[in-house]
This record gives structure tokens, C-alpha cells and sequence, in this order.
């Protein structure tokens, strides 16, 4: 295979088509980034600041091109506007973050401190799933660090790494300190074992995970890897029911649920069961699957036929074990087995010997299952290969406050869930990853501290 081809979930028509990067092509990307590299880690910060704030203005000239585009490469309806408003926020904190997370630390005047250094090339491994926001995590912290990029986007949305070299370059970025390149696995297997990457960051499956591990063994590349989820929430008896189903079925059905911290599993306590089932049924009723270029479509298709096939296969298995289906196939005809085009289903009835309950859904499904009460919960939360993100929802938050810490995930909300703070480190445990982006921890891991301890003669 010599090229790339992105075929549309909505139609199956061809979107883009591109040839992959020849090895002569990465040798000189390599070559013109490592050179750039050292030019733009010697440009003052507050210059290198000005350059991403352009960026972001960029970025936002570009969105109305972008929107439609992403409803044509991945599905996600027009009417959520894409990822410009949390890519912009993401971006101004990080900026207002340089001070904290690149200034010295210590005492210049006494010299003896520690500075943050590039790491030098970084390498960026984008999803599909939010091709703008996952991507931006880890390149503009860099390039604020004075490292230079090379990016690397999922074959399902090859015009989002396009549209970031269009958007970097219009804003002045140095040229060849950020290359976009089109590669094969093979070419991201060799590149990780030629010793020439600093780090790379790897957003994707656990098996990708393990396989970038796998090429980077023996050298000394620096890794983050944000993996796979299988996110739970607890629904407390007395928690604003109201709050906690608007909260939970948007975490549950947003981006046709392919998002790695949507929420997959909920665990509801017994007094409020059925009130809740009853109104989180009701709520998931409302969505429309339907054209994601039609502004009243809420749920757009599944990025492919085989993404839908898992959540099928997932879903079959469980109802013959026992579980019930609690949305009605009618209300959603745009639903055709064998395509992307999949409806939002609530299941109960599920226990954790379901693969629906302990592997990476993915997928526009969630299982709820009654507990007694927090010890009940804690133990299935926790019941888990992942720990990236979890929720408690909950009217007490200093009950919160005392179940949180019991709890095992990177990330623990209290009445809300499916979203990324940026001034705080988006990580997770287990199978989830390791490493984190995000606040100043995303700086930490494109740089490398550099001590001076200057001594007066």
C-alpha cells in the first residue's frame, strides 16, 4: 500500500485520497526539522507565545471550512461546530501556563536553579475520533517548549493534519519545524526505532500502545500514551437526578459515544433506580440519527462499518445473556446493520461477566446496573482493565471528596463527566496509559529539566 484513502461513513464516498511519504520524503522532513529545531528553541519565549496566539486565530478563519469536513471524514454532526471553542480554550491556557511551567525554578540570582530544555523532535500520533483537540495537546506545548513536530494523523481524517500545517504556517511558524506527513505503520515502527525521535505522544487503542512501546524498546525515547477507557459513573441516591441524566447521557452518547473517557457503565443506587432509568431512556429517545451535515441531526454515524460492528457484536452478546434493551429500534430508522449508521441503546440487566461491561466499548451504548450503596460501587468501578476518567454524582460533596480518592482513574469528577480541564493533567492508570498532556504537565513531558549550579571563583 503506497497511499492513504479516507472513505466517508456517511456515504461511503471517497473524501481524500494520499500518497504516503516516500523514505527519501521522511529523511529530509527528519533533516529540516532537527535543523529548525535548534533556530526556534533560541527565539525568545514571548515570540514563540506570539506565533501559537496566531495560531489559534488560524485555526478559528479556518473552522467553517473544518466543520463540514469532519461530518464528512468521522460523522459528527455540523451542529456541534467541531472543536474549535475547547481547542481555543485549550490553547489560550497553555499560553497564560508558559510562565509557571518553562520558568526557572530556583534562584537564577544565586545560581543555583533548573530550567526546562526542549526535548527537541516530537512526535505526534493523532486519532481520528477528536482529530483537532487530541493533536493540539501535544503540539502546541511543544512548539511553545522550542521543539519541533512531526505529525502523523489517523488515515480516518487526514484533512485535520492538513488543515494544522495550513494554520501554523499562516501564523508564521519557522519553516520545516512542523511537518505533516502521511505514513504507513511500518514507516511509524521505523521511525520510533531509529533513535531519532525524542518523544512521541500516542493517542489510539492499547494493542497501538503496546506496539509503540514495542519500537521505542532499546532506545530512549520518551513516551505518552493515551489509551483505552471503559469509563464508569456512580449516581448516589441522593444526587440531582436531573443534573446527573442530562450530564450522563450526553457522556454516554456525544460523538456517537466514541470518545475514550465517554461514559460506558453506570452504577445507580437502588432507591433511585428507577426514576433514573426511566429519565435516562427518555432522554437518549430524543436524539436524531440522521445526515451529520443537517443542523437538527444530534447523532451522527459511527466513523466506520467495523467500529459499528463491534458495538453490535458487544450488544448482541449481552441481550442473549439476559440483558433488556430499552430503546425501541423504530424510533431510529437511519439504523442498518452492516453500516456506520447505528442507534443510541440503554441496557440493564448487564453484570461484569459481559464483555459490554469490562471491555472498550466505543460506541453510542451504555450499561446500567442497581448497587446497594458506595462499597457496591467503589468494587465495580473499580472492576476495571482502565482507569482513565470516572464520575460520582452526588448532592454531598464531602462524600465525594471521600470516595474519590478510593477510587482508581486519572481523572475523578463530581457531577460531570466527559471533559478535559485544561489547567489540570489529563492521565490515566492501568490500561489506560501513561504519562499525561495537558496543564503544566503536558510542558513536563516535551522537555527535560536542565540544572546550573554556578559557583563564584
Amino acid at each position: 500500500m503506497d497511499e492513504i484513502v479516507c472513505l466517508s461513513p456517511v456515504d461511503g464516498r471517497e473524501v481524500a485520497r494520499r500518497r504516503l511519504a516516500s523514505p527519501a520524503e521522511i529523511e529530509r522532513a527528519l533533516e529540516e526539522a532537527r535543523r529548525a529545531q535548534r533556530e526556534w528553541a533560541q527565539v525568545p519565549l514571548d515570540a514563540r507565545c506570539r506565533v501559537l496566539g496566531r495560531f489559534v486565530e488560524a485555526m478559528e478563519a479556518l473552522n467553517p471550512l473544518i466543520v463540514p469536513e469532519l461530518a464528512w471524514q468521522m460523522g459528527r454532526p455540523v451542529r456541534y461546530s467541531g472543536e474549535f471553542r475547547s481547542l481555543a480554550e485549550r490553547v489560550k491556557e497553555m499560553l497564560a501556563l508558559v510562565p509557571e511551567a518553562l520558568g526557572p525554578v530556583g534562584d537564577p540570582e544565586a545560581g543555583r536553579f533548573v530550567t526546562r530544555v526542549p526535548a527537541g523532535l516530537v512526535l505526534v500520533l493523532a486519532p481520528w475520533n477528536y482529530p483537532f483537540l487530541t493533536a493540539a495537546n501535544t503540539i502546541v506545548p511543544a512548539l511553545l517548549a522550542g521543539n519541533a513536530v512531526l505529525l502523523k494523523h489517523a488515515a480516518q481524517t487526514p484533512l485535520a493534519g492538513e488543515r494544522f500545517a495550513e494554520a501554523l504556517a499562516s501564523a508564521g511558524l519557522p519553516e520545516g519545524l512542523f511537518h505533516n506527513l502521511f505514513l504507513s505503520h511500518d514507516d511509524v515502527v521505523r521511525l520510533l526505532a531509529s533513535g531519532r525521535i525524542d518523544h512521541a505522544t500516542f493517542t489510539g487503542s492499547v494493542a497501538g500502545g503496546r506496539a509503540v512501546e514495542r519500537a521505542a524498546a532499546r532506545r530512549f525515547t520518551t513516551l505518552t500514551l493515551e489509551l483505552g477507557g471503559k469509563d464508569a459513573a456512580y449516581v448516589r441516591a441522593d444526587a440531582a437526578l436531573d443534573t446527573a441524566v442530562e450530564g450522563l447521557v450526553d457522556g454516554s452518547f456525544y460523538n456517537s459515544g466514541q470518545s475514550c473517557c465517554g461514559i460506558e457503565r453506570i452504577y445507580v443506587e437502588e432507591s433511585v433506580w428507577d426514576p433514573f432509568v426511566d429519565a435516562f431512556v427518555a432522554a437518549t429517545e430524543l436524539y436524531r440519527l440522521g445526515d451529520p451535515l443537517d443542523p437538527e441531526t444530534s447523532l451522527g454515524p459511527m466513523a466506520s462499518p467495523r467500529l459499528a460492528g463491534e458495538v453490535r457484536a458487544q450488544t448482541g452478546e449481552a441481550l442473549a445473556a439476559g440483558a433488556e434493551a430499552h430503546v425501541a429500534r423504530q424510533l431510529f430508522p437511519a439504523d442498518a446493520p452492516g453500516t456506520a449508521w447505528l442507534m443510541p441503546q440503554v441496557l440493564t440487566g448487564v453484570d461484569h461477566g459481559m464483555r459490554l461491561m469490562r471491555e472498550e466499548t466505543f460506541g453510542p451504548v451504555v450499561g446500567i446496573m442497581k448497587v446497594e450503596g458506595d462499597e457496591e460501587a467503589l468494587r465495580l468501578v473499580n472492576d476495571s482493565a482502565y482507569g482513565l476518567t470516572a464520575s460520582i454524582w452526588t448532592q454531598d460533596l464531602d462524600a465525594a471528596r471521600r470516595l474519590a480518592p478510593r477510587i482508581e482513574a486519572g481523572t475523578v469528577f463530581a457531577n460531570r463527566c466527559d471533559y478535559l480541564d485544561p489547567r489540570l493533567a489529563w492521565t490515566g492508570v492501568k490500561d489506560s496509559g501513561r504519562g499525561a498532556s495537558l496543564g503544566r504537565y503536558g510542558f513536563d513531558s516535551v522537555t527535560r529539566p536542565r540544572s546550573f549550579h554556578l559557583r563564584s571563583a
